[in-house]
């Protein structure tokens, strides 16, 4: 293990709590000809749903069922009997023709054993405490759980994860929200956007995106369509005039609903839609450590319960007592990692600020812009709020001069939006922004209204994104503060906070890692998002992003390519396009995903790689169904340090790259995946190249939770899939932090 030591003090604790059954009472069917994954988990829930005591999970190309100890599994016949029923409720299935072959011999592996015991918690009842309420909406504790294997003395074991967040969700249904709203005439405006979940299936997340009529007019299809008798019914005695929405999964599946069978969640962005005090609701999110350990154990109570009714045993969470090798954190303190200014100076990231004084380092290199240190940074100035901002411009100017860069104000703006809204508000903006553009500049300070901060984003609504936009295609940085950051912080704060960041948007690079990474000579982060098209079944616009990084995690440059593509997948065409061969030819490059591979893409990169000769570490790193990790001192749970690591496999981690206080909550780690198909390196050296990579942002004194060629990829896709993105698809600018 490089640079990192096991430890055993403190305790350390995680959220995975291995599982065994010794006689599971269980069989295996197949069907001909074959299904494919959609098809089959799609058949096992609902299998599972007409079983009282018996719950099935599909793992190409095999149906497992798992009952309680006490029951007969069915026969053949009535398998045949079970699906024929199953496929007359089902859309699609009614006309398809299936023969049942029973499977011997088969064994239950430890994967095929953790999906079983989670489709058992799925129909079990977990208390949900009520924490907050506040004009019908409701701030609750709720359980996540997920299958999961892990390694235990070189032996596969199936385990579950069980963890607690807080949900922010209306009382009632969408209908009774829309029904008692003063706006609800204007119903498309205070629907669109809107984050709902399913009544039924409350793990069935999605945002309403289109209104495709009333129930009168599609009350047959709907029906026909409807899997579940509850459905019908609701669908049979549901008004004729009840509006249906679209709801786009983040699957990218879309589906009709009435509105009754959707509650609404509520979100920083909507939550004035519900007339509440975000911020109260947000506070009520929060979760001690101590209550979350209690609720953890009451879970775990209930869960136990209802797994020993199926024979399985639900032991302790694993811990460092029990199994020490599994944790380990760096040999030094993250923070202490060297990292290097201007002329050599040497520093931590606690010492950015000294190292970028002038009389230190400065910036580690600058932009070809500024070479010259007589080349002033020519910055224009617009005030969209009330407040005055003439101190903090000399301050600014004051600031870049103590980092070895003079500037000058080249011209101020004062806009009055008060009294405006919309359209108008946005078009006097852009007025202003243009007449700005008059005089050569190089960065914009925009200062927005408290209010703007939760305007919708998606609607084009928001000044922010107004003003972002029109920036960016224009090749401008350009840095936003708000009213109230400016009237309730220090200036001298502030500056700490978003002066590196000017420096890096222009192009300039504040500092990198002193000692260089050996595990590769590049490092790539790679993100898509999708945006389903509305009249393009299928068809999805994708838009491709990559960051490239040498070994001292110096920033290269981005690139960014978009497409309209069908399926899941980056086209290898894609791909071949964002990995250049002339970089990546017989050298070694750590790409990290963000998320999981998907379809063909490793494949496609393997092939890529063997054409120029190159060896692709190809990580995976994920950011949702992640156990958290504790301290356990003197019989007291506290936060992780930042480091801590936790080994699922040989080729698995859980890591925690952040240090947050307990009025924030609890540190959210990532999961790190080695992919088996790609060049191979040891997942310590994974673990300590990403944390060093966090070190890198230099938009904020704080570091983030993903590796610098990760961060801020999520938002560039975004923008770029909303039409905003710079006028240059490639460029050595770090715009998006």
């Amino acid at each position: 293990m490089t640079n990192f030591q096991a430890t055993q003090t403190p305790t350390f604790l995680s959220e995975i709590f291995p599982l065994d059954i010794s006689q599971p009472n269980f069989m295996c069917f197949r069907l001909s000809p074959e299904i494919e994954r959609k098809d089959g988990n799609r058949l096992s829930f609902h299998f599972s749903r007409e079983l009282t005591s018996i719950v099935v999970i599909w793992n190409d190309p095999y149906f497992y069922a798992l009952g309680m100890p006490n029951i007969s599994l069915p026969s053949l016949q009535e398998w045949k009997d079970i699906l024929a029923d199953v496929q007359e409720k089902l859309k699609g299935f009614g006309d398809r023709y299936y023969s049942v072959q029973l499977v011997r011999q088969r064994h239950l592996t430890p994967f095929i054993k953790a999906q079983l015991a989670f489709q058992v918690l799925r129909r079990t009842k977990f208390e949900e405490p009520l924490i907050l309420s506040d004009n019908k909406v409701e701030v609750r504790r709720e359980i996540d759980y997920w299958p999961e294997t892990i390694e235990l003395q070189n032996s596969l074991q199936p385990a579950l994860a069980l963890t607690v967040h807080s949900s922010i969700l209306y009382r009632s249904n969408l209908e009774d929200f829309y029904e008692n709203h003063p706006y609800r005439q204007n119903f498309k405006t205070l629907l669109k956007g809107l984050k709902v979940r399913d009544i039924e299936f409350d793990w069935s997340y999605g945002t309403i995106s289109n209104f495709p009529g009333n129930v009168g007019e599609h009350r047959e299809k709907l029906i026909k369509k409807a899997n579940r008798e509850s459905s019908k019914k609701a669908l049979l005695n549901a008004p004729d005039d009840q509006t249906l929405v679209t709801v786009q999964f983040r699957n990218r599946e879309q589906r009709d609903y009435p509105m009754a069978f959707l509650r609404p969640c509520v979100t920083s962005e909507t939550a004035d839609r519900f007339e509440v005090d975000y911020g109260k609701l947000l506070k009520g999110t929060k979760i001690g450590y101590k209550e979350r350990t209690d609720l953890l154990a009451s879970y775990k109570q209930t869960a136990e319960m209802a797994l020993d009714a199926y024979g399985f045993q639900m032991e302790r969470s694993i811990n460092s007592r029990q199994y020490p090798e599994l944790f380990w954190q760096p040999l030094k303190p993250l923070d202490e990692t060297p990292l290097e200014f201007g002329k050599k100076f040497i520093g931590k990231r606690g010492d950015v600020l000294k190292g970028l004084s002038e009389r230190n380092g400065g910036v580690y290199s600058r932009h070809n812009d500024y070479r010259d240190p007589s080349r002033p940074i020519r910055i224009a100035a617009v005030k969209l709020c009330d407040l005055s901002v003439n101190y903090f411009l000399d301050e600014v100017i004051k600031r870049l001069k103590s980092y070895g860069f003079n500037s000058e104000i080249v011209t101020r703006k004062a806009v009055v939006v008060n009294n405006l809204i919309g359209a108008d508000a946005r078009a006097e903006v852009e007025r202003s922004v243009d007449e700005l553009m008059e005089i050569p500049t190089d960065i914009v300070l925009t200062f927005l209204p408290q209010s703007d901060r939760n305007t919708d984003k998606d609607d084009g609504g928001s000044l922010y994104y107004w003003v972002y936009s029109r920036l960016l295609r224009r090749q401008l940085a350009s840095q936003v503060i708000y009213a109230h950051t400016l009237s309730s912080v220090e200036p001298r704060q502030i500056l700490n906070q978003v002066i590196p960041g000017i420096l890096a948007k222009l192009g300039n690079l504040p500092f990198i890692l002193a000692e260089p990474l050996k595990i590769a000579h590049y490092f790539i982060g790679l993100d898509v998002s999708r945006e389903s098209k509305e009249r393009l079944p299928g068809t999805v616009n994708a838009c491709a992003s990559v960051r490239l990084y040498d070994t001292q995690g110096k920033f290269i440059r981005y690139r960014i390519e978009d497409a309209l593509i069908e399926g899941e997948e980056i086209p290898q065409r894609l791909l071949e396009t964002l990995l250049p061969a002339g970089e990546m030819r017989d050298k070694t490059t750590l790409i990290y995903r963000d998320g999981s591979f998907c379809g063909q893409e490793v494949e496609h990169l393997r092939k890529w790689a063997n054409a120029i000769k190159a060896k692709f570490i190809l990580v995976e790193c994920r950011k949702s169904c992640i156990p958290r990790l504790y301290n356990l001192n003197h019989k007291i749970v506290t936060a992780p340090e930042k480091g801590l690591a936790f080994r699922l496999s040989s080729r698995e981690a859980v890591v925690v790259t952040t240090k947050v206080s307990e009025k924030v909550g609890l540190a959210r780690p990532l999961r790190l995946t080695v992919h088996e198909d790609g060049h191979q390196a040891s997942i310590e050296d994974v673990v300590e190249t990403t944390l060093k990579l966090t070190l890198l942002h230099h938009g904020s004194l704080q570091t983030p939770r993903l590796p610098m060629p990760l961060y801020g990829s999520d938002r560039m896709a975004y923008l770029r899939l909303n039409g905003i993105y710079p006028s240059m698809l490639q460029g050595d600018r770090q715009f998006w932090l």
